[in-house]
């Protein structure tokens, strides 16, 4: 499901800004979601969050969680795919985005 987890990569994605593949800001990495038992990621926690895309969410919430299938490439950012179409998606059928 997620990547192997390396402890050095993770702590170096901490802070890093995230952007789709169409070069929208998301926001930045605070957190890693992980699965212990594979010792993979699974998710990358998001805050200081475009208030554009995320108004609903952060009125109930104080970040995200993006699926770690996502990401396309890691490098001084990280770059996601799909993320913005799968947003107005949930939004369009009601759901939240957390």
């Amino acid at each position: 499901m997620g990547q192997k987890v390396v402890p050095q990569e993770i702590t170096s994605l901490v802070g890093r800004e995230v952007y789709t593949n169409t070069g929208v800001f998301l926001g930045e990495v605070e957190d890693l979601q992980l699965d212990l038992d594979s010792q993979a990621v699974t998710g990358l926690a998001l805050y200081e969050l475009n208030r554009e895309l995320f108004a609903d969410e952060l009125a109930t919430a104080r970040g995200v969680i993006v699926p770690y299938r996502w990401v396309q490439s890691v490098g001084d950012i990280v770059v996601v795919s799909d993320i913005v179409e799968r947003i107005q998606d949930r939004k369009e059928e009601g759901e939240t985005v957390a």
